[in-house]
């Protein structure tokens, strides 16, 4: 269970970790791309946040991922910069892919689709009896 404190200090990160992913995004010339920080976990020392990211389209989102997580240092560099105010010790970037989105779009072209399992109950493994 998370403290209010780390519930505090992930908010902070994620608005403003925003901003900066923005900023790189436009700056590295990537058009079209849309970054969004879905989630910001901070662990019980305050030393390492990892930071869940949902990235349209997501046909290029490993690959963005990858570049991000390379330029982490860089990027809590700027972030750091930002929060002085309210922190005194920024806590390690961890980035990951959040695919929760995409995994709710599955599930609902499923539903709409030839694939649904309520109309379709062929479609379920049968249970084994044990």
């Amino acid at each position: 269970m998370e403290s209010n404190r780390q519930k505090k200090i992930a908010a902070l990160l994620q608005k403003d970790l925003v901003g900066v992913l923005q900023g790189a995004a436009r700056e590295g010339g990537l058009h079209g791309v849309l970054i969004s920080v879905t989630k910001v976990s901070v662990t019980v020392d305050l030393s390492i946040a990892r930071v869940f990211l949902s990235i349209f389209p997501s046909e290029k989102a490993q690959e963005l991922i990858e570049g991000i997580s390379s330029n982490a240092p860089l990027i809590k560099h700027d972030l750091a910069l930002k929060v002085k105010d309210q922190l005194r010790k920024m806590p390690s970037l961890e980035f990951q892919l959040d695919d929760s989105l995409d995994y709710i779009e599955k599930i609902d072209n499923s539903l709409n689709g030839d694939e649904n399992p309520i109309t379709n109950p062929g479609l379920l493994q049968k249970r084994k009896k044990i």
